[in-house]
């Protein structure tokens, strides 16, 4: 029982993760509080910096609805800076015009969160209870994002992971080239090894002979030396007669 219970903490550590991971991509009713209220709104976790999260976010929209935010500052862990139009038209929301409001932030490094919410005036938001169909609609406009935001991240991961397959393979092709010269440089310092070694005992047979020579030329020399000393002699006495 002990060993089932054990596994049993293995297994859910395991799928702990895993739970976390599924509340990515998944627009989900929420909160914030604006202008000293609490306002239903739409979360949304998606991968990347809450920088990257924001410039798509508007990007999306400019793009989409052509509904163009307005805002800034530095958005990071902990701080909340609006990003806001007002009086645009919207009519997958709305037949009226539309104030749009949204945030960016950060839980960690990799994952951010868009929160977005909307009014049609003064103190009148859109809510799950009072505007169930329009607050339906605002959810759907930022699941339609998080899908959007999943398939940018996915794309600029295959392209950063080409990347680095490219410059793999380009270290790899100089290490290549690298060994082959080294390899090359090596065989040839070996010949090179071979010939000195030859041309070392050469030059110590030709020494040896050298040596024997020297020997034989100073005999040759000193029996010279005494024939030239004779040969002085006999002239230095002719000389006297």
């Amino acid at each position: 029982m002990k060993r089932f219970f054990g596994f049993g903490l293995v297994l859910a550590a395991l799928c702990a993760p895993l739970a976390g991971q599924a509340q990515l991509y998944d627009a989900r009713s929420s909160s914030v509080n604006f202008e000293k209220r609490e306002r239903d709104a739409v979360k949304v976790q998606v991968e990347g910096t809450a920088q990257w999260t924001r410039d798509f976010w508007q990007a999306w929209l400019k793009d989409t609805y052509n509904i163009k935010l307005k805002g800034s500052g530095v958005f990071g862990v902990g701080k909340k800076d609006v990003l806001e139009a007002k009086q645009v038209p919207m009519s997958s929301v709305t037949g009226k015009l539309l104030d749009l409001y949204s945030t960016v932030t950060a839980p960690s490094d990799t994952v951010s969160e868009l929160s977005v919410w909307a009014g049609v005036g003064p103190d009148s938001f859109l809510s799950a209870s009072g505007t169930p169909s329009e607050f339906s609609s605002l959810r759907t406009i930022a699941q339609n994002f998080a899908a959007a935001a999943r398939l940018k991240a996915y794309r600029e991961q295959i392209a950063e992971a080409e990347k680095q397959l490219v410059a793999a393979e380009k270290d790899k092709e100089k290490l290549e080239k690298e060994r082959a010269s080294l390899a090359a440089n090596t065989k040839a310092n070996l010949e090179k090894i071979e010939l000195l070694k030859k041309q070392n005992a050469d030059n110590k047979l030709k020494a040896a002979e050298d040596s024997v020579k020297l020997l034989d030329n100073a005999r040759l020399t000193d029996l010279r030396k005494a024939q030239v000393e004779r040969r002085r002699a006999r002239l230095t006495n002719l000389d006297r007669k």
